[in-house]
C-alpha cells in the first residue's frame, strides 16, 4: 500500500515541478518583455501554492524513503542548489536593480533549475559526467 502511495506522491510531485518551472520561465519571460500580467493577484499566489505543495511532496518522500539531505550527496546537492534557485529567482523577479541584473540572475536560474532536475533524474551530484 505505501508503495502505491509513494508512486502517487512522486508523480504529484513531478507535476508540481514541471507547474514550477513553468510559472517561473513564464513570469520571466514576462519580466523581460516589462509586461502587466506580473502585477495579476493569480500571477503572485499561483506559483507560492505550487511550490509548497512541491516542498511537501518532497518531504513527504523523503521521510517516506528515508532519504535525506546532508545524509545523501545527491539530496544535499539538490538542497544547495534550490536553495540558489530560490536566491537566483528573487533577483530576477523582484530584487534585481537593472533588467541586465533580472536577466542574468533568470538564465541562470533555469540552469540551476535544470540541474536540480538532472540530479534527480540520476541521483547523481555530477549528472552530466
Amino acid at each position: 500500500m505505501i508503495a502505491l502511495n509513494y508512486i502517487a506522491i512522486k508523480h504529484f510531485h513531478i507535476a508540481c515541478v514541471a507547474a514550477s518551472g513553468t510559472f517561473f520561465l513564464l513570469r520571466g519571460i514576462w519580466m523581460l518583455r516589462d509586461s502587466s500580467m506580473l502585477r495579476l493577484r493569480w500571477v503572485r499566489t499561483v506559483p507560492h501554492i505550487v511550490d509548497t505543495l512541491l516542498l511537501a511532496s518532497a518531504l513527504t518522500m523523503a521521510v517516506w524513503i528515508g532519504q535525506y539531505p546532508f545524509v545523501q550527496g545527491w539530496l544535499t546537492a539538490k538542497f544547495v542548489a534550490l536553495v540558489l534557485y530560490v536566491g537566483l529567482g528573487t533577483v530576477a523577479l523582484r530584487m534585481g536593480q537593472t533588467k541586465a541584473v533580472r536577466a542574468g540572475a533568470f538564465f541562470g536560474a533555469l540552469a540551476v533549475f535544470a540541474y536540480i532536475v538532472s540530479v534527480a533524474v540520476t541521483k547523481q551530484v555530477v549528472p552530466f559526467a
